[in-house]
């Protein structure tokens, strides 16, 4: 039988019940929150915002969404932040050695807030490349009720009558230096490729991780697909939100749902989504934190046996907002 919020033993009581916790509790009011507050479960909503890359740029109006589901299902949200480094951006310079060792930052100190704030359940926030892994890696830490939401895609832009990406953009820097295209239709292409807030539109690192995250089941089924600035975020945010208490309810927890055969059904659909190489780093990484048997032999293993099935970007024509809309009409 599924235990009711009030039965559930709440880390975060330690924190915030009896006399001796009558300074955390003022602190905590000066912040806004109420006795009223103090009563529920406390759910730490993990950002990973920033200004410097449009993969995160618009997570803080995620997280807000998230915080109204947290609400609407009985529980008092606190958002806190991460950093992020872009490997678009950086990439080519001094600043891509940063890159992967973000990572492990993003996940060491969703890790330390947890476990100083004493949280019931988190609702991750990610977006860049490596902030997804970090977040899942954070989550198997904890072991912790809780999930990632992955803040979708960007849109394609347009250029010459095709979709773009930042592929295309690269791609355009060589035939520049090899006098394929002029200076005046790199610009123009650059200034055309990134239209708005989203990760970049292929199945590069960040949508490959998001719908591996999605088979494997610490993300809602459905909602990485669902683009960066497509109006259904909104719903999708609100339903993470509700289903992080859900979670505590029923006890469940990341390490319930990181397993073997997850770790399977994950890479499986790296492999027929012709997904980033980069997932072998990251699920290899994740299985690690689980504590589970899970080795590149494995990751190898699986993909010998699944057809290539997608036609994405960077190998083939499709960006990511083209499988949400496949999905949807499904």
């Amino acid at each position: 039988m599924t235990a009711t919020l009030q039965e559930v033993e709440l880390p975060s009581r330690t924190l915030l019940q009896g006399r001796d916790r009558a300074p955390a509790r003022a602190m905590l009011r000066a912040v806004g929150l109420s006795d009223e507050d103090f009563e529920k479960p406390l759910i730490g909503i993990a950002n990973t915002w920033a200004e410097t890359t449009p993969c995160n740029s618009h997570l803080r109006q995620l997280a807000g969404w998230v915080k109204e589901g947290v609400r609407m299902a009985g529980g008092t949200p606190l958002e806190f932040n991460t950093v992020v480094v872009s490997d678009g951006i950086t990439m080519g310079t001094e600043g891509m050695k940063t890159s992967l060792i973000s990572r492990e930052v993003v996940a060491d100190s969703i890790e330390l807030m947890a476990r100083g704030y004493m949280f019931d359940g988190i609702v991750a926030l990610s977006g860049c490349d490596k902030t997804i892994p970090a977040t899942v890696m954070a989550l198997a830490r904890l072991d912790r009720p809780g999930l990632m939401l992955y803040g979708g895609s960007i849109m394609p832009g347009r250029f010459k009558g095709n979709d773009v990406t930042i592929q295309d953009v690269f791609e355009g820097v060589g035939a520049n230096a090899a006098g394929r295209i002029s200076d005046e239709e790199l610009y123009e292409l650059e200034c055309a490729a990134c239209p708005g807030a989203g990760a970049c539109g292929g199945q590069f690192t960040a949508n490959t991780m998001a719908t591996a995250f999605e088979a494997m089941g610490i993300s809602p089924m459905g909602s990485g697909t669902v683009p960066a600035l497509q109006g259904e975020k909104a719903e999708v945010a609100r339903m993470s939100g509700q289903l992080v208490m859900d979670l505590i309810e029923r006890d469940v927890r990341p390490r319930d749902i990181i397993t073997v055969d997850s770790l399977r059904a994950a890479t499986a659909l790296v492999a027929a989504s012709g997904g980033s190489t980069n997932a072998v780093l990251h699920l290899l990484a994740v299985a690690r934190e689980a504590g589970v048997d899970f080795s590149i032999d494995d990751f190898d293993a699986v993909c010998a046996e699944i057809p290539l099935l997608a036609d994405m970007k960077p190998g083939g024509r499709y960006v990511a907002a083209d499988l949400h809309q496949a999905v949807a009409s499904v």
